[in-house]
């Protein structure tokens, strides 16, 4: 129950704009699951359960229908996060769990532990260039883009949506200290 609980529980700030125009949202519960599998399981299987698992690592990818967007970040050789509207978690497990029978993997629900903020406006990538140390420029970082990396001293999952356009994903714990980092650094005109 008390997880159930926290999964609904929003971040301690509104929505934060900078005088250079950098939006600072909170955004609302999202489902998320942790997918691990062995690449060479995945092979003929790109579509499951919604999800679009073709893209590189580091890569964003969007599925779903209409407004129920389900999106694909891929992580690392093996790793997975898919987003999904919260009330979708189970239906995506399942129909996830059935397109993978048969093979070996790990599919968990960590919709409670994660928190998200969007970032946008000009001048977003250099204000979360104020704390992460890749390169987001758009050249670099560009659109569909997605990768775990740190904000100052917390690791985050960054995605770009947009050219200026961001979401920054992190464990509940460290939103407060997110939270505030990026605050700092609209302040601050990064």
């Amino acid at each position: 129950m008390l997880e159930f609980n926290l999964a609904r529980r929003a971040p301690t700030v509104a929505p934060i704009a900078s005088d250079a125009g950098v939006k600072i949202t909170p955004l609302g519960p999202q489902g998320r699951l942790a997918l691990r599998i062995r690449p060479a399981a995945l092979a003929g299987r790109n579509d499951l359960g919604g999800f679009d698992l073709s893209g590189p690592i580091n890569s964003r990818r969007e599925g779903g229908d209409g407004e129920a967007s389900r999106d694909a970040l891929h992580l690392g050789p093996d790793e997975w996060m898919l987003i999904v509207p919260a009330d979708e978690v189970e239906e995506r497990c399942e129909a996830v769990s059935a397109a993978l029978s048969g093979a070996a993997f790990s599919l968990v629900d960590v919709s409670y532990r994660d928190v998200s903020f969007s970032v946008e406006g000009p001048g977003a990538d250099a204000m979360i260039n104020a704390g992460c140390p890749i390169d987001l420029s758009l050249k670099t970082f560009p659109v569909g883009s997605a990768t775990r990396t740190l904000l100052g001293k917390a690791e985050i999952v960054l995605a770009r949506l947009a050219a200026d356009r961001f979401t920054v994903t992190t464990w509940r714990s460290f939103a407060p200290y997110v939270q505030g980092f990026l605050v700092e650094a609209a302040k601050d005109g990064v």
